[in-house]
């Protein structure tokens, strides 16, 4: 491997142990010296170590979405004058991962390597994401390293961007640090989080429901809404002034709709694993549409009648069932849209053991769609996912229950 690529992965590893020190999870004990508490400065360092070592030994890989799409698209910049080249329409992403691909092209490292180590970096923004979140729940330092570091060894992470070179930890990460400084009363960052969340992946729709919770709840004003549109444009804003027309940026994933393909399922564990043949897929999928929003809605409808005791909890309840439920329902998903799930019911879990079953559910249904990918063929028969989500699912809608009889958070109270 290049010498290069293994020093930037040190200082990913350098990144991680400071957002660990920034988090407070290394802080000395009452009456301890020194600038670290000794004991889980080792642990984190040697976890850290073997997490980067483990992400390294699959950066050689390539699968066939690197092969007939990324390759080409880092490519295309890089024959194209880099930024330069920003006015031109590449591939399916969002302008945001393009300026990425972009930047990528100005370097001598192989484009494969600058890809995961990309994804690299965002799992350990996710873990400290995931940390920070769980802080909303537990002050406890061992539970929080715990799911951070679960998290960089959570099976789906460590595959989706270190081996098959995907993305979903960018916008998964935005989408728990939303979720977590809007639980803090950060209510403009959260807003600004979820908006890079929504950029970089439209994934991200699947979890944003839970900012009318949020809402319910008095985490946020009605005006604190207007940053989410407006960092969206920031957020395209040089791809605009680099030539490329400022409607296709605002409407880029309208225009994408029908790259997602007609068949009602692509390896992925929705309810549509349970149905092989469809006499009318139009219909099948237009019912699959109406049901994920009936869904949504019947959600928000329990969480706006028992608004005056949501919490913290309920929160981290309704975020999941909308990352399992929404995309479960819908038409069309792929092996890997259930990777925001995947993480938040691992922080759920750490929340409240009595979730744990429900990760490893989740876990276990979102695997079966890697597998398939990956090896190019079933492990299990796909609607095994699709039963281990139905049980997730109540599982979850249990802890939401619980929750919601759950005396309200201190200080907080319902805002319009």
């Amino acid at each position: 491997m290049d010498l290069r690529v293994v020093f930037l992965l040190a200082l990913e590893g350098v990144f991680a142990f400071w957002m660990l020190v920034r988090l407070r999870l290394l802080s000395p004990a009452p009456g301890q010296r020194g600038p670290l508490s000794l004991a889980p400065a080792l642990v984190s360092g040697a976890l850290l170590v073997g997490a980067l070592w483990l992400r390294g030994l699959a950066l050689d890989y390539e699968t066939l979405d690197y092969q007939n799409f990324l390759a080409h698209w880092a490519d295309f910049f890089r024959q194209h004058g880099g930024f330069g080249a920003l006015d031109t329409p590449v591939g399916n992403y969002n302008i945001p991962y393009l300026y990425f691909l972009a930047l990528f092209s100005y370097s001598g490292i192989r484009d494969l390597y600058l890809i995961k180590l990309l994804s690299v970096f965002f799992d350990l923004v996710l873990a400290g994401a995931a940390a920070l979140l769980l802080g909303c729940f537990t002050r406890d330092r061992w539970a929080r390293l715990g799911c951070f570091f679960a998290v960089l060894f959570l099976p789906t992470v460590v595959l989706n961007g270190s081996l098959w070179g995907q993305c979903d930890s960018i916008y998964a990460a935005f989408l728990l640090l939303g979720i977590a400084l809007a639980l803090k009363d950060r209510p403009v960052l959260s807003m600004v989080c979820a908006a890079l969340a929504f950029g970089f992946k439209l994934q991200a729709v699947f979890v944003l429901p839970v900012y009318a919770v949020l809402w319910m709840q008095g985490k946020f004003r009605l005006r604190h809404f207007l940053v989410f549109p407006l960092t969206y444009v920031l957020l395209v804003l040089p791809a605009v002034l680099l030539g490329r027309p400022f409607l296709d940026t605002l409407t880029l994933y309208l225009s994408q709709t029908g790259s997602i393909g007609d068949g009602l399922n692509y390896n992925s564990p929705s309810v549509f694993s349970f149905f092989y043949n469809v006499n009318d897929p139009q219909a099948a999928s237009s019912f699959a549409i109406a049901a994920a929003v009936c869904f949504m809605l019947a959600v928000l409808e329990l969480c706006l009648i028992y608004r005056r005791r949501l919490n913290s909890r309920a929160v981290l309840g309704a975020a999941v069932l909308f990352a399992i439920g929404i995309p479960f329902l819908l038409p069309h998903m792929h092996d890997r849209y259930f990777f925001a799930a995947d993480v938040l019911s691992l922080v759920l879990a750490f929340a409240d053991a009595r979730f744990a079953a429900g990760t490893v559910l989740v876990q276990f249904a979102s695997l079966l769609g890697y597998h398939a990918y990956l090896k190019m063929r079933y492990l299990l028969p796909m609607s095994y996912g699709g039963r281990a989500l139905l049980l997730a699912l109540a599982l979850c809608a249990v802890f939401f229950a619980l929750a919601l009889r759950r005396k309200k958070d201190p200080g907080t109270e319902i805002q319009a």
